[in-house]
């Protein structure tokens, strides 16, 4: 069976061969990454798929940021360039819930809890309880804390 770790190596030898600077280059920094996360116990190791899954998803938050950033600040060539390892990375990435799919599970979630006796703003935890093992990976936690408040509000 591949890893998610040797799929990334594989991916960056060919990033390589094709002379694709942009994939070879986020293809490094993750693989950078997934080695210091390795050796940062007291001990180095092996990471599983799922562990590996969370650095990508950390880097492509990082890219994520970085683009806002740049954007903001009228570099529009690196926040295009942040915006492009983000993509490149979000093929390694579980498909990520669309805007009517997250509400959906969210507008479940406030039902569920208010059903419960959570209500108004201190529902929040209990909500954010509920939705976040269904959403999993599939959305970040910003995301799903906005879709909640804005439920909340309504």
């Amino acid at each position: 069976m591949t890893t998610l770790k040797s799929r990334l190596q594989d991916d960056l030898t060919a990033a390589i061969k094709e002379r694709d600077e942009l994939r070879s280059a986020t293809l490094r920094m993750t693989l950078a990454a997934i080695t210091k996360e390795e050796v940062a116990g007291a001990s180095a190791r092996e990471l599983s798929d799922d562990e590996v899954q969370k650095v990508i998803t950390r880097e492509a938050k990082k890219r994520r940021e970085a683009a806002e950033a740049f954007a903001g600040g009228g570099r529009t060539e690196q926040a295009e360039r942040e915006r492009a390892e983000g993509e490149v990375l979000a093929d390694y990435l579980p498909q990520q819930l669309s805007d009517e799919e997250l509400e959906t599970l969210v507008a479940e979630a406030v039902e569920e809890a208010r059903s419960s006796g959570a209500e108004g703003p201190r529902a929040m935890g209990a909500v954010m309880k509920i939705v976040n093992p269904r959403v999993g990976d599939r959305a970040e936690g910003g995301r799903v804390a906005a879709a909640v408040k804005k439920r909340l509000a309504q």
